[in-house]
């Protein structure tokens, strides 16, 4: 599992039962919860992600999934979803866990200080780590203690999820946070110095650059080592693909060259470090990226 961007208490390995053993238990998993792992039928990223999670929470050791993807409606309209709920071996009491897969460059220059999360956006320009936590924490987490939640998990859940406790579902329920992913750093700020990591980050979360197709050439000649190269479909944003797949630099680059202008947009590559066995991932942005930036989450009153 890749390390949380912000730090808020995701299911650990220890938590799972498998803190000594995530490997050997992958490798033993039935047929069809590896076939769910593949991401072969995945069409986008966030779905897939969360098929992950809930094959890791059905099958570990230590966690049973009770639901995914409740809906919560009133009156006939939908106030949302909950993404999962899950019990540990030995205690009964429901934990509604929220989870995102993400990917945020930072700007040296943007909204807030040089440590907001509304410097990390998205690709796109849509999004940025502010909102996505916003939403989280003030719609997504808080939607499970609602009076329509409430009565909906009640039908849901088996008298025996909930164990002989004489607390209400209300009081036993917990909630968690996982968003998974990696924040990318430009590579050559207008100072260059380097831009700390946005406000709750974890000091393990998996990092990569960012940098113009102009900056490219210089991005290539800072390292003495050659690497091969390759360009990133989803869901390989995930994880690397097979190293049979990287390739030498002059026949995969003209390509992903082109799909950024031509799409004007940002393209992921990953290149592939033989010698030293190390992979770093590179996002290839226009020159006059970026085309927006999302302002700041309203403040709480």
């Amino acid at each position: 599992m890749a390390p949380p961007i912000p730090c808020a208490g995701r299911p650990t390995l220890k938590e799972l039962g498998l803190e000594n053993s995530l490997l050997p238990w992958l490798r033993q998993l039935p047929i069809p919860s590896l076939t769910a792992l593949t991401g072969s039928r995945a069409n986008r990223m966030g779905h897939y992600h969360e098929r992950l999670w809930h094959t890791l929470l059905d099958h570990a050791p230590n966690t049973r999934m009770l639901a995914h993807n409740v809906r919560i409606t009133r009156q006939r309209i939908t106030l949302g979803e909950l993404d999962m709920l899950y019990r540990t071996r030995d205690n009964p009491a429901p934990i509604h866990l929220e989870v995102a897969i993400k990917f945020y460059l930072g700007l040296p220059e943007g909204p807030g200080d040089v440590r907001s999360q509304s410097r990390w956006i998205g690709p796109g320009g849509a999004d940025s780590l502010a909102l996505k936590c916003a939403h989280l924490q003030r719609h997504q987490l808080p939607l499970s203690t609602t009076l329509p939640a409430l009565a909906t998990l009640n039908h849901w859940l088996a008298p025996r999820d909930l164990g002989a406790s004489k607390l209400t579902l209300g009081e036993q329920l917990t909630q968690r946070l996982a968003i998974p992913g990696v924040l990318y750093y430009p590579w050559k700020t207008p100072w260059h110095t380097e831009m700390p990591p946005p406000e709750g980050a974890t000091l393990n979360h998996r990092r990569g650059y960012w940098c113009y197709c102009r900056d490219w050439p210089a991005f290539v000649a800072s390292s003495a080592a050659v690497p091969t190269i390759a360009w990133l479909e989803k869901p390989h944003w995930l994880a690397p693909p097979l190293s049979s797949v990287f390739r030498p630099i002059d026949k995969v680059l003209p390509g992903v060259i082109d799909k950024v202008h031509a799409w004007r947009s940002p393209q992921q590559i990953m290149l592939y470090y033989q010698h030293e066995h190390r992979y770093e991932r590179v996002f290839l942005v226009p020159d006059d990226w970026p085309h927006q930036v999302p302002l700041p989450p309203p403040a709480r009153l």
